[in-house]
């Protein structure tokens, strides 16, 4: 099941960084995948926007595949997925 608009504003809400980068990457991830995201998508990207801009950077840009204050959940296949949807160029 699709995001409802109220979950997708949600979203695009915490999208708003402090970083310019973070910010470059989340709007062009949404131009591309935001009719595609299911409440599993909804769930990884609100736990990735509750971190740090930098820890988030660092995931983003593959300098890094782990974040301690995600723990297992980076594990999880909708996690790996999200993130290579991020990752695209």
């Amino acid at each position: 099941m699709t995001l409802t608009p109220v979950e997708r504003y949600r979203l695009h809400a915490a999208a708003r960084r402090g970083l310019l980068e973070n910010d470059l990457i989340l709007e062009r991830f949404f131009k591309r995948h935001e009719a595609v995201l299911d409440q599993e998508h909804g769930e990884a990207l609100s736990q990735l926007l509750a971190l740090d801009d930098n820890d988030l950077l660092e995931l983003l840009l593959s300098r890094s595949n782990t974040v301690a204050a995600l723990g297992n959940a980076m594990e999880a296949p909708v996690m790996q997925k999200l993130l290579l949807m991020l990752r695209e160029k």
